[in-house]
């Protein structure tokens, strides 16, 4: 298997423009070797536009992608030893949020490269916060560089994991004129005795960071949310950083946030897998104490707990609830029930994270007592592992292999011989393979992986470097057929750092209350599948995770949502994962198909149209002009960097960077580029057509002034005006190809997603949305309606930014006062927010108005509608 990357997904440029466009007026710098702090020879980074030029770029970014402007740059500072001294160094820090799944690594990647080819940038260190993601980020380097070899036309790059051992990477690094990229962990460089901060003989008596120091490296921050204590601020300042990008889901402190693309985002545009809940939990059973921890509540000199019982209710009946209990508390006096007398509360630890009782009992949070564990344990390993089998069956003719991921409570609860978690898996997996004949003869042992090491240590990760390989290297490998583990078992070690695109199940033998978020959890399995061919797949009725969770599907939704509230506030919270295990079906009504209306109805939509697109080059023109007169161009400026010099003998001139700004203007000073084949390149417009453009714009002294400011302002102006030129001058033509009636079929959905109907061709229509669930319901109820149908997800009208699932077929009766059909209408709908085109983004208004298009060539009544009222032409 090799794995493929698309280069032109929208979600991922941008975040890639939002951090390359804040060093718009940047000129190329061609950096050559110098002699740098304390006289270290090195190729360095340089920055060479004013700290208020790059605020200026920063709060234009930031508007551009709908982010609060920020006020001023955000600065880590510190006190270093470098080769010249002590020195003060401070270092801006820009910060980009993208949901796990969805391509971080990648775009970061990219971004590094794009940093080199528009400005000349040559010096990139990433680091990370753990073995685990080290081991992620090498692994894409490896497997994306042919893609970025492709792209870039074979930029000469050079990607390495540091190794105190092989000190010649850091000489190279300093001296080399071409992209360097360093993989490092925090706890390589972030205490004195590390080999990095030690003179050695291996470097003619030279300190290693002295010569990082001295290339003005920028930093690239992987989960920077792990690297926010002093200890891990001081090491990073002590690299001297030009600046740092920041990547995570889950950013602790938003340094200048530059783009953000949310869960909800993410959820919503089919960018990660959805989302299901198989929950596993006693019922209707209170015949012994319950007890479970559920928090730790320190406020001020007030510390209590949250505690989930048994509680007998007003009416006797008995009921799971959660208390809170103070030191001194008796569980009997909360719950109303004698059998908790021994349960007083005798200390609460919250540094420990431990309550105890006076009974002896103590108990971390998240864990329970007087549950039926072991009963619970394997109803969830049955339950994975039929869903495996199931999914795996439903899957394998496309080519996706499944994997299976569990959490597990305790290492030793799988390792030990007689581990309860090992031997529930080898029992149900015998019982259960005997249904299933592809799995017959499979032995259970052979289906199993597990990595449990300490995932910060370089020791134990070498404890079992077969499996670790296995997991964290060779993802090819892991993901063919010809690899038996399917099943994979860890405890903390892949929380972070580690997914794999083709984990459909995960589940969770935890106690989750845990140090493992939900969202951590969900995090490894939520990247879209690929196939066999390393293609990414993106059917959403493929693209499904299931959590076999040990919790009620309420409670485990509610603490997920509670983590997206406190990340996200209350207005980008996606929709909740519906319960996996109340699955139904909505049914297709054969008889309704036959009828004349229906029959009329698919003869009018089901035809296919292909496309030409016609655009008005003198619209375009006119359109780009009236736009590029309008932008702000700035000038070209002269920065003095400021440095103080000392002569420490005849061969040895050490130089300390103290400030600068800018200080002249160079307007016209630069030899004019071809600027009409740069514009004309990127936006693939004619020459004729941007040379009109050129000439007619009042902008022309800018272009003298300051040519690349200019002509990346001209592209990126026709870029917006060309998409939407490309949608309104499109023309439809019917073909001779349609769809046929024989592709509806039986659809299965989860039940809440579904609402009985009476009027569809299906006995249940599907609804994604409740605008879409309000709407079915007015179809209904409308005397008029005759029948309809939720156009299925096959049903498509392609467009030039994708392809177009419309909503909703309908016909209508129109009937006179005599209760007598006079007319019956066709439509189409597309069911929104809001009926008002302008309120839609771009993405969506530009895929209506190519609906329209295609439907108004079928002959058939188009529209948006916000509401039932709006139904009628």
């Amino acid at each position: 298997m090799k794995f493929k990357f698309d280069a032109n997904q929208d979600y991922q440029l941008r975040a890639i423009e939002a951090v390359t466009r804040l060093f718009e007026g940047h000129k190329f710098v061609s950096s050559d070797l110098g002699f740098e702090m304390g006289g270290l020879p090195a190729v360095p980074n340089r920055l060479e536009i004013s700290e208020a030029f790059l605020l200026d770029n920063l709060k234009k970014v930031q508007q551009a992608n709908g982010i609060p402007a920020d006020s001023e740059l955000k600065y880590i500072e510190g006190e270093i030893q470098t080769a010249s001294g002590l020195q003060v160094v401070c270092f801006p820090n820009f910060s980009v949020e993208m949901e796990t799944g969805t391509g971080k690594t990648y775009v970061y990647l990219r971004t590094l490269l794009e940093l080199n080819k528009q400005y000349g940038f040559l010096k990139f260190i990433i680091v990370v916060p753990s073995v685990a993601i080290r081991e992620g980020v090498l692994k894409t380097l490896k497997i994306t560089e042919q893609h970025f070899r492709e792209l870039y036309h074979n930029q000469p790059y050079r990607y390495y994991e540091y190794q105190s051992e092989n000190l010649s990477q850091v000489r190279q690094f300093s001296l080399s004129n071409q992209v360097e990229i360093m993989v490092m962990t925090i706890d390589s460089f972030n205490k004195d005795s590390n080999v990095i901060n030690q003179a050695t003989d291996r470097l003619q008596g030279e300190t290693p960071i002295y010569l990082i120091q001295a290339t003005r490296p920028i930093l690239i921050l992987d989960e920077p949310q792990n690297m926010e204590s002093d200890i891990a601020r001081s090491a990073l300042t002590r690299l001297n950083p030009l600046f740092a990008l920041r990547y995570s889901a889950t950013h602790r402190n938003p340094y200048n946030p530059v783009y953000r693309l949310t869960p909800a985002q993410a959820y919503q545009e089919g960018l990660v897998k959805r989302i299901e809940v198989a929950s596993v939990i006693e019922e209707n059973n209170y015949n012994h104490v319950f007890v479970q921890l559920e928090e730790i509540h320190v406020q001020k000199s007030r510390i209590s707990a949250k505690v989930k019982v048994h509680k007998q209710m007003a009416n006797g009946t008995v009921k799971e609830a959660t208390v809170t209990v103070k030191p001194g508390d008796n569980l009997k006096d909360k719950t109303g029930r004698q059998e908790y007398e021994s349960f007083v509360v005798e200390e609460i630890n919250p540094g420990t994270s431990t309550i105890v009782f006076s009974n002896g009992v103590e108990m971390k949070t998240g864990e329970a007592r007087g549950d039926n564990r072991e009963a619970i344990f394997r109803a969830q390993i049955a339950y994975t592992i039929e869903q495996h089998f199931r999914t795996q069956r439903r899957l394998r003719d496309q080519g996706i292999k499944v994997l299976s991921l569990f959490f597990i409570d305790r290492v030793e609860n799988y390792l030990s011989p007689d581990g309860i978690i090992r031997r529930l898996f080898v029992e149900e997996f015998n019982r259960l393979k005997v249904k299933y004949r592809e799995w017959e003869d499979v032995d259970p042992e052979a289906v199993q992986g597990s990595y449990f090491s300490e995932y910060k240590t370089e020791k134990s990760m070498e404890n079992d470097k077969a499996v670790f390989d296995l997991i964290m290297r060779d993802k090819e490998r892991l993901l063919s057929f010809s690899e038996p583990t399917r099943f994979i078992f860890s405890h903390s070690a892949l929380r972070e750092g580690w997914d794999n695109p083709n984990v459909f199940i995960i589940c969770t033998l935890n106690q989750t209350a845990s140090n493992i978020k939900k969202r951590q959890e969900i995090g490894r399995g939520v990247r879209l599948a690929v196939n066999q061919e390393g293609e990414r797949i993106r059917d959403e009725q493929v693209n499904i995770l299931t959590v076999v969770a040990n919790e009620s599907y309420k409670d485990y939704v509610s603490k997920l949502q509670t983590e997206y509230l406190e990340e996200y506030g209350p207005g980008d919270v996606p929709p909740p994962p519906p319960d996996a295990r109340k699955k139904g079906i909505a049914r297709l009504r054969k008889e309704y198909m036959l009828t004349p209306e229906f029959k009329e109805l698919w003869e009018k939509i089901k035809h296919k149209t292909c496309y030409a697109v016609k655009v008005d080059t003198k619209r375009l023109i006119d359109d780009c002009v009236k736009e590029l007169d309008k932008a702000v161009i700035r000038s070209p400026q002269i920065v003095i960097q400021k440095a103080q010099v000392d002569m420490i003998d005849e061969t040895n001139i050490q130089a300390r960077y103290i400030g600068g700004g800018a200080a002249e203007d160079l307007s016209g000073r630069y030899p004019l580029p071809n600027i009409v084949e740069w514009i004309k390149d990127e936006t693939k417009l004619t020459r004729p057509t941007v040379l009109e453009i050129l000439r007619r714009t009042k902008q022309k002294d800018a272009a003298v002034k300051n040519p690349h400011e200019f002509a990346i302002t001209v592209i990126r102006i026709i870029k917006e005006k060309l998409a939407d030129h490309l949608v309104n001058g499109i023309q439809y033509t019917k073909i001779n190809d349609y769809y046929m009636m024989e592709l509806f079929q039986d659809i299965e959905k989860n039940q809440q997603y579904l609402i009985p109907a009476e009027k569809s061709i299906y006995d249940h229509v599907i609804y994604e949305s409740d605008i879409e669930k309000q709407f079915a319901k007015g179809l209904e109820q409308r005397k008029d309606v005759k029948l309809y149908v939720k156009l299925p997800g096959w049903f498509t009208v392609p467009t030039p930014v994708g392809d177009y699932n419309p909503d909703w077929a309908i016909v209508v009766e129109e009937k006179n006062q005599f209760d007598e059909i006079e007319k019956r209408l066709y439509l189409v709908r597309e069911t929104k927010g809001t009926s008002n085109r302008n309120e839609l983004t771009p993405k969506e208004r530009r895929k209506v108005d190519c609906g329209e298009k295609h439907f108004e060539t079928l002959g058939v009544n188009y529209k948006i509608a916000n509401n039932i009222d709006e139904l009628l032409p």
